[in-house]
């Protein structure tokens, strides 16, 4: 596989396993996939296939066990976890099913929270959290907490606070699937636009027909292998 820049991440041999009960179970078994930078893209593929097993390896959140996983030409298999946690905190971004906000801060103050984490100006803070909540819709409601907010505004909170960070990439596990359709596709216009103007990679887990459409590439995925 040639260490091309033009792409995000490079997949190849990828097998991961894990204990359940006594015994051992293979969630992927030689999973070979090259994904471009700037580009939407989605995983498919039935419940326990191994979606999420991936996305969890190419979010850094599970470990590189057998095979070669290059993020941005870098191999992943051989950063230490201090490079590792540097990578979660500035290079990738994280939206999830159940929106993970606190919820005794406002949507504004749960944006600026992991970026005072940073060590960034306040100057600078301030700038990213109000381009974030604005691109995202929610300059109005910057003061609600999560209890006030709908369920689509609480993953649009979510998605404003990955874009704070100013990511390379925003990976987020079935990010709609909590929501109704309509809600789900104002969603996934957000995220293609952010594809499109800030270049961001955006990378999903869907079972949606609806959330595929907007992607530029699907990986499907099935017995822990991907098809096509």
């Amino acid at each position: 596989m040639k260490d091309n820049k033009c792409f995000l991440y490079q997949v190849e041999d990828l097998v991961f396993s894990y204990t359940l009960g006594n015994q051992r179970v293979e969630a992927l078994r030689g999973v070979n996939v090259a994904i471009p930078a700037s580009s939407l893209v989605t995983i498919s593929g039935p419940s326990g296939s191994g979606k999420s097993t991936l996305l969890n390896i190419l979010g850094l959140i599970e470990p590189v066990q057998e095979g070669r996983v290059l993020f941005r030409g870098e191999d992943m298999k051989w950063m230490g976890e201090k490079r590792k946690n540097l990578v979660r905190k500035l290079e990738i971004g994280f939206i999830f099913q159940q929106f993970h906000l606190i919820p005794v801060l406002s949507a504004e103050e749960n944006v600026r929270y992991f970026l005072v984490r940073q060590g960034l100006s306040k100057g600078e803070i301030k700038e990213r959290v109000e381009g974030s909540l604005e691109s995202a819709g929610l300059w109005e409601h910057r003061k609600k907490k999560p209890s006030e907010l709908s369920g689509g505004q609480k993953q649009r909170v979510a998605i404003a606070r990955a874009i704070a960070k100013k990511p390379c990439v925003i990976i987020g596990d079935e990010p709609t699937a909590s929501l109704d359709q309509k809600t789900g596709f104002e969603v996934m216009e957000l995220l293609a636009r952010l594809v499109e103007t800030e270049k961001t990679s955006v990378i999903l887990t869907t079972h949606d027909a609806m959330v595929q459409s907007f992607s530029q590439q699907n990986i499907h995925i099935q017995d822990g292998t991907t098809c096509g």
